[in-house]
């Protein structure tokens, strides 16, 4: 794990559960910068320390999940716990999962679902390159259809289910190809 991942998870144990509760309440109307999406209210209430930690990381990556659980934290008065998850990050390390780590995590796109819906800005190039290789007419008229581009994001993850590896790995392509600054960045979560 990163180092500002340990600092997230490491100041939501700190928490009671009380006020777990309560961070979880106010992270729902937390100010979030341009091109970042909120995770959905209904993932939130299940979560434990470690399960909102992915959560936070995979949303918004190591360095601004870290900003936004300070900001939370002080929007409670816990200024003391956010200065301590500040101080305690670090400048950030980038720490490689071994190949057969990556394995048992998933796919990248597995992994990544969330953040690549709330981020990916040109989906129309992604959807052209998967267009009769992994996606139908039918399929791509759909999710072009789409009104924003988070929305055709969701409608294009609604057909991996049914998708092999193969598919994946042409997503991701897809994926470097058009987003390869996206794709290096959610790489070092």
């Amino acid at each position: 794990m990163g180092r500002a991942r340990d600092a997230i998870l490491a100041a939501l144990e700190n928490l009671t559960s009380e006020e777990l509760k309560k961070f979880k309440m106010k992270l729902l109307s937390v100010t979030l910068r341009e091109g970042f999406g909120r995770i959905p209210r209904g993932q939130l209430p299940p979560m434990d320390a470690v399960d909102l930690t992915d959560k936070l990381v995979s949303f918004y990556l190591e360095d601004y999940g870290a900003e936004i659980v300070a900001a939370v934290l002080r929007d409670m008065g816990m200024q003391e716990l956010a200065q301590e998850l500040e101080t305690s990050k670090g400048p950030g390390v980038e720490v490689k999962a071994l190949p057969q780590m990556a394995a048992k995590q998933g796919h990248f796109v597995d992994r990544h679902r969330a953040a690549l819906i709330a981020r990916v800005t040109e989906v129309d190039g992604v959807l052209d390159v998967l267009h009769g290789k992994v996606l139908t007419e039918e399929q791509y008229q759909a999710i072009r259809a789409e009104s924003t581009n988070p929305n055709k994001m969701r409608k294009l993850f609604s057909f991996a289910p049914a998708w092999n590896l193969s598919c994946k790995d042409l997503l991701l392509q897809a994926l470097e190809t058009n987003q390869p600054y996206l794709v290096a960045d959610l790489e070092k979560s």
